[in-house]
Order: structure tokens, then C-alpha cells, then sequence
């Protein structure tokens, strides 16, 4: 039996379904050329089907499962202490608005950087996505990638082709001033535009269709790397001064709840300023992971027994913590990944295999952590598209102008950080993902260094995805989050296979769950994620506008008390910053510092924080970081100032 196209019909395949029956038949290298395909069923349709077992009733596995959890939870419950039931959903009240970016502020001499004004409405209407939007339309893959020689020197190197922001002259020429930026609190400058046809990303969508072929990524090809020059205009002193201490939050107590933190480091008491790597965790975070290990520590989703219902519940649970903690609208937008960097992959992997093609253009900024820079290289590496790269002034802030010009027809995603984890820079992203939206363009929002330090809500950003690590924010290590639209992602072919990310599987097919279990592939880092929802509680209960606010201050003080230093220069200024100091001594090498730092037990960076290409913008290779966190005191700042001084003094 043949179809309309010629080709031999193979059994009936349910939507979604990955068919591996004979006869095989070649696939075209373009998914744009494959038959249309019903899309994925999503919840109430997943309807499971073997040709040798009995069809059941259209049912959502993932309710079906967590009923029998509960169920079993009832029959089989004992004196141990219960997790907490899951929350609905539907029914839960997000919290109270909140400001979109609760940004620092510093003192300066100069204008500041744009910041959004809090949007007050709610997010648009749910409208069907026009056939311009990336979301919508199936991007051409075909053709062959022509193979250029890789960088000289770097095996096993690649080049991905970059285009300029603007084609300025070198940085060796003289600069051109500073773009006039209006200072906070007014609003952004962009240019007005009409409103996207794309959905709110955060509310309900129509799924489009996508093909159930599995994905045929073209050989890697290298070319040529491209210099690429920027814009450089003169540092300008912020004006930084101290000031008073923080009111009524005791960050002394609060490090008494940290037990690494009572602990001395070479006979001197611990100074714990490396939090950008990772924060410590409260009491609260490893009491949590002791319960769950002593009385819930079990598979999830699956078995019908007391400690399957119990560490099915407190999963479930941080899920829904996570989606309150960032005002996401759906439980099911959350995705449990092993942190920024594996979620950014998944991102890439699976929606951008889909959406970018050859041509298509990404745009990144300066500012980015290796881990939103190398997977998209992959990704365009694999497809031909080409990266562009928004630049920074010599205060270390997105050049919005610049930004805006790259915006173009071309471009299917832009990736950009929240906070620079090199410098604390707090970009404007409100605006810059507003001006990416008015052109129907695709957000990424790497949140790994925002979330510990400022309010952050999906509803009012609206990215299309978000990441972020949980040792970032006083959690365990290995455990991460993706907020993405499940309606976008019940469309998205899932990057792993494996078990519990299915709803059935014959040697012919395989028909997986929609979002978010279909990335969820494998038994989770189920503890870690539990921890997770512990640490958020944590920073709930303390105030994240609290933290903010103290922060502020150490990092007011901090900057002033090291400009003191002889030979100092900090780098990175802008005038909104989170609580990063980064800076490097005359004639001091920075992990030489960092060591000696050590010997009075204070625990800074020493290097390039895996993000080079924002230090080589400053002409640097590495720098020294201190970073903040809200068990930091003025007093460990006291000891970094005076260890960096007795350094300075006993010479190079």
C-alpha cells in the first residue's frame, strides 16, 4: 500500500509517536519537506497504543500517576513525618506584583543605565501565532555546510562566523562618546512598534505542528574566525561612596545559620566571597535533604507504595515552589535540568534544532558566561547559522542602540544574561526583551546570577526561557530549573530518551509525556530538586528585597573602600550592579592574589569565571572576584581591603 506521495505506508503511528518500522524510507534533510503530522497530544490525550495491547482510555499519565501516589500515600501512611501535599496549580494565587527588576541602583556621577518600568498589566490574550514567527514556521535545513579550515593551532577547534554590531572603527582608534542613555527611572527609549502577533510566552498558546522525525544533524564545519571590533567610549568614574548599614537585617545571624561558615580556614576564621561559583547552604537546605533521604527517599511517578506517594509529593512540591518563587503561570513550565548550563543545552538541542536553520542569525552580548555561548556555537556550527554579538561600553553596560540594530529579520533567538557574573552588571532586560518581542524574535534569559540577588517574574519579563542553578541560590549542586511555555514545549521534541519521560514504547514507536516530563528523561536528581524547593523557602522567608538592599550597601561599601587600595582598578561600573567585585592589582598576578587571600581564609576568584571574551573586552585575562551574599558583612570586607593592602605592601 502506497501513499498519495508514492512512498510505502508503514503501520498507523499516533500523533507524537517516533515510528522505527520497516519499511525504512530516506528522510529529506529539510523537515519543511516531511509530511505534516498531527501535533502532540497534550494533557487528557495522551492516549497510549500498542498494536498487541489493549487501547485504554484517553487519560493524562502524569494524573493518573500521581492519583495512584496519593492513593497509596492514604493506605500505607506511618508516624514518619508526611511531605507536603501538592499545591494546585490552577488553584494557587501567584504572589503579590512585584517590581519587574529590582535592580541596585549605585550613586554615579553619570546618567544610568535604562531600567523598564514594572509592567502593571497582565500578559496579552492568547492569539494564534502568525506564520512569521519563529514558533510557527519550519526553517530550512537543507543544503550542505562548506568545511573551512579550523583556527591554526586548536585541535578539535571550531569557528562559528559573527557578525559585527556595527561596523565601528578599531579599538585602537580613538573612541567615539558614550551613547546618551536617559538615567532610571525613566522609561526605555526604544522605538515603539506594533505589538507582536506571538504569543505571551507565558500564557496558554495553540501548538504547532512539528515533525516526530528524529533529528539529522549535518557534519561540523569550521570556518574562519572573524575579528570582530566594538565601540569603546572612556571609563567614567561612578562616584561610588559608602553608606550607612543595612536597617534591621542582621546578616550576622543569618550566617549562623550557614554550618561551613563557622568553620576557620588556615587557622583564621572562614571569609566566604567566592558566591558567584556557588553560595552556601542554611541549615534549613541540609536538614531537608536528611529527611528526605531518611523517610521519603524513593522512585517517583511509578511505584505504589508509602515512600514512592511521599518522595513523589515533595518533587512535585518543589516544582510548584520553583514556579511561585519566579511567577511562572503553569507548574508544568517547569523543567528540572541539572543546572544553567544543562538547560541552556536542552534549549539549543531540541527547540533549536527545530527553529534555526541555515542563515538564521542568534544574537548574544558580550557579557556571557561560556555556558550561553558554546552550546549555541554547537548548534550553528551543526546548522550554518551565524552568532551576533551586542557590545558593552567601558563601564561593562549593554549598548542598547547597538543591540537594537542587530534585530533583524534573521534573527531566530536572542540569549543574553540578566547578571554579568564577571562584572555584576545588571543589564536592562526588561527593554531589551520587550524590543526583541516587538519583532517576534525569541528570548533566552540566563538567570543563574539574578535570582539570588533581585525579584525576578516571569509574568513580567515574559521570556521565552528561563535558567537557573540551584547552588546559585543557597541549594544543592546538580540540580536546575527551565521555564519554558509547556504549550510550546508539549511541540518541542524532547533532546534524551529513557524511561519516565513516556507515556508507551514498542520496538516500532515511542509516544512520550507531553511537558514537563518528556525532558525529564531518567530517574531526577528527585533530592536535589526537594533541597531546592527547601532553599527558596529559605530566601523566601528572609526577603529577597531584603537581600537585595543589604548587598547593596556591602557592594557600595566594598567599591569605596577598595578604590583606596594603591594600584587598584576595578573593573566593571555600571551603574546598576549586582554584588560582584572584580578587580586587578598593578603588578600583581590575580590567582597570586587569590592564593595569598586564601592563607587569611578568604575565599575569592582568581581568573577568567568562565566568561573570557568580557575580560578581553577589558584587555584582561582574568581578574580578582569577590562576590556577595547576604551572610557577607562589612567586616569580611574589612579583611579582604586589609589582606589586599598587606599584599600590595610586601610588593609584587
Amino acid at each position: 500500500m502506497s501513499t498519495p506521495d508514492g512512498l510505502p505506508r508503514g503501520p498507523a503511528h499516533a500523533p507524537g509517536e517516533l515510528s522505527l518500522h520497516a519499511p525504512q524510507r530516506t528522510l529529506p534533510s529539510s523537515p519543511a519537506a516531511l509530511p505534516s503530522s498531527t501535533p502532540s497530544p497534550g494533557v487528557g490525550s495522551a492516549v497510549l497504543r500498542s498494536p498487541t495491547a489493549p487501547t485504554l482510555p484517553d487519560a493524562d499519565p502524569g494524573s493518573l500517576t500521581l492519583a495512584i501516589a496519593h492513593l497509596a500515600n492514604v493506605l500505607f501512611a506511618d508516624p514518619a513525618p508526611p511531605a507536603p501535599s501538592i499545591p494546585s496549580a490552577s488553584t494557587g494565587t501567584p504572589p503579590a506584583s512585584a517590581p519587574a527588576s529590582s535592580t541596585l541602583t549605585l550613586p554615579a556621577s553619570t546618567p544610568a543605565a535604562p531600567t523598564q518600568p514594572a509592567s502593571t498589566t497582565s500578559p496579552p490574550t492568547a492569539t494564534a501565532p502568525t506564520t512569521s514567527h519563529p514558533f510557527s514556521s519550519t526553517p530550512d535545513f537543507s543544503g550542505v555546510f562548506a568545511s573551512t579550515p579550523s583556527a591554526p593551532g586548536l585541535p578539535d577547534a571550531f569557528a562559528v562566523p559573527l557578525v559585527d554590531a556595527f561596523d565601528p572603527p578599531s579599538r585602537h582608534a580613538a573612541p567615539a562618546p558614550s551613547p546618551s542613555l536617559p538615567s532610571s527611572p525613566q522609561p526605555s527609549t526604544l522605538p515603539s512598534s506594533p505589538a507582536p502577533t506571538s504569543t505571551a510566552p507565558f500564557a496558554p498558546s495553540s501548538p504547532a505542528p512539528t515533525s516526530t522525525a528524529p533529528f539529522a544533524p549535518s557534519s561540523p564545519s569550521a570556518s574562519l574566525t572573524v575579528p570582530v571590533a566594538y565601540e569603546v567610549t572612556p571609563v567614567v568614574d561612578t562616584g561610588l561612596r559608602s553608606s550607612s548599614s543595612s536597617s534591621g537585617f542582621d546578616a550576622a545571624a543569618l550566617k549562623a545559620e550557614f554550618p561551613i561558615l563557622q568553620q576557620r580556614v588556615h587557622g583564621k576564621p572562614l571569609v566566604w566571597l567566592d558566591n558567584a561559583a556557588t553560595t552556601q547552604k542554611p541549615r534549613a537546605v541540609i536538614e531537608r535533604l536528611k529527611r528526605f533521604y531518611e523517610h521519603e527517599n524513593s522512585n517517583i511517578h511509578r511505584a505504589a507504595h508509602a515512600l514512592a506517594a511521599r518522595a513523589t509529593d515533595a518533587y512535585e512540591h518543589a516544582r510548584e515552589t520553583v514556579r511561585r518563587f519566579v511567577n511562572a503561570s503553569s507548574v508544568r513550565d517547569v523543567i528540572f535540568v541539572r543546572g544553567t548550563t544543562e538547560g541552556i543545552n536542552l534549549v539549543a538541542q531540541s527547540w533549536g534544532r527545530q527553529h534555526i536553520g541555515e542563515g538564521d542569525e542568534i544574537v548574544l552580548t558580550h557579557l556571557e558566561h561560556h555556558a550561553n555561548i558554546v552550546p549555541w556555537q554547537l548548534l550553528a556550527r551543526d546548522v550554518g547559522a551565524r552568532l551576533k554579538i551586542a557590545p558593552v561600553d567601558d563601564d561593562g553596560q549593554i549598548v542598547l542602540p547597538a543591540y537594537e540594530r542587530l534585530l533583524t529579520d534573521r534573527v531566530k533567538l536572542v540569549a543574553m544574561t540578566q547578571v554579568s557574573n564577571a562584572l555584576g552588571t545588571v543589564t536592562p532586560a526588561a527593554a531589551m526583551i520587550a524590543a526583541a518581542k516587538r519583532r517576534g524574535i525569541p528570548v533566552l534569559l540566563d538567570g543563574a546570577q539574578s535570582v539570588s540577588h533581585q525579584r525576578v517574574d516571569l509574568q513580567q519579563l515574559q521570556p521565552d526561557f528561563f535558567v537557573f542553578s540551584g547552588h546559585k541560590i543557597f541549594g544543592p549542586t546538580g540540580i536546575g530549573v527551565v521555564v519554558a511555555p509547556h504549550a510550546l514545549m508539549d511541540d518541542t521534541p524532547p533532546w534524551q530518551g529513557g524511561g519516565n519521560m513516556i507515556a508507551d514504547v514498542t520496538f516500532e514507536r515511542t509516544l512520550f509525556q507531553p511537558a514537563p516530563a518528556r525532558f525529564e528523561a531518567g530517574t531526577g536528581n528527585i533530592a536535589d530538586a526537594v533541597g531546592l524547593g527547601a532553599a527558596l523557602d529559605w530566601v523566601t522567608r528572609v526577603g529577597i528585597e531584603s537581600i537585595g538592599r543589604h548587598e547593596h550597601d556591602l557592594l557600595v561599601y566594598g567599591t569605596e573602600r577598595l578604590r583606596t587600595v594603591p594600584g587598584l582598578t576595578i573593573i566593571g561600573t555600571a551603574a546598576e550592579k549586582a554584588g560582584v567585585l572584580s578587580f586587578v592589582v598593578d603588578g600583581h598576578d590575580t590567582h597570586a592574589i587569590a592564593q595569598a587571600l586564601d592563607k587569611d581564609g578568604i575565599a575569592v576568584r582568581g581568573g577568567h569565571h568562565c566568561a573570557q571574551p568580557i575580560l578581553r573586552r577589558f584587555g584582561l585575562q582574568s581578574t580578582v572576584r569577590a562576590s556577595l551574599a547576604p551572610y557577607n558583612t562589612h567586616e569580611d570586607l574589612d579583611a579582604l581591603v586589609d589582606a589586599v593592602c598587606r599584599i600590595v605592601a610586601r610588593g609584587a
